[in-house]
């Protein structure tokens, strides 16, 4: 059973920094179970000061992931319209078959929102767009920072009981 639960954990450590990646997968919160799968092995006692630190983590960058893209368009000159165009284009862009439509769908959604707000300012339409793919570009590089820091307390932990693990 400890075997089948380290190999789950790996597993979900994997998806996780995927999921950082690709915005349908919830890469910290996958990275999570991944961390509490480990300590439900015999092997491994439990540590809620640890699993309690890292579900607030994991819990603010899932918080922030939503944030950053809209704040993004915001600090680059961008009004709501731009901001719920980022936030559509996200969601638009992430179910589109086109390559990349993650990151294609936030930036032509603020750079709509943003010529619907105002027509004759394109210039603006496009700072605030590219302000929208800076953000989400941060987030997601957020995220997948934090998934590797939780990859690497997993391999710690690990580490520390690997005589009785295996």
């Amino acid at each position: 059973m400890d075997t089948f639960l380290l190999i789950l954990g790996f597993g979900c450590m994997f998806i996780g920094i995927i999921g950082s990646i690709i915005p349908v997968l919830p890469g910290p919160g996958i990275s999570w179970l991944g961390l509490v799968l480990l300590y439900f092995t015999n092997a491994v006692p439990a540590n809620y000061w640890i699993l309690s630190i890292t579900l607030l983590i994991m819990v603010v960058i899932s918080y922030l992931d939503y944030i950053i893209p809209a704040k993004g368009t915001k600090h680059f000159g961008g009004s709501k319209y731009g901001i719920w165009g980022t936030n559509i284009g996200l969601v638009v862009g992430i179910f589109a078959p086109i390559p990349f439509g993650f990151l294609i769908g936030p930036f032509l959604g603020a750079f709509i929102g943003e010529l619907i707000y105002d027509s004759k300012n394109q210039k603006r339409a496009l700072r605030a767009a590219t302000g929208s793919i800076i953000g989400f570009l941060a987030s997601t590089f957020m995220q997948f920072l934090v998934c590797v820091l939780f990859l690497g307390l997993y391999i710690t932990i690990v580490w520390r009981y690997k005589d009785v693990l295996f």
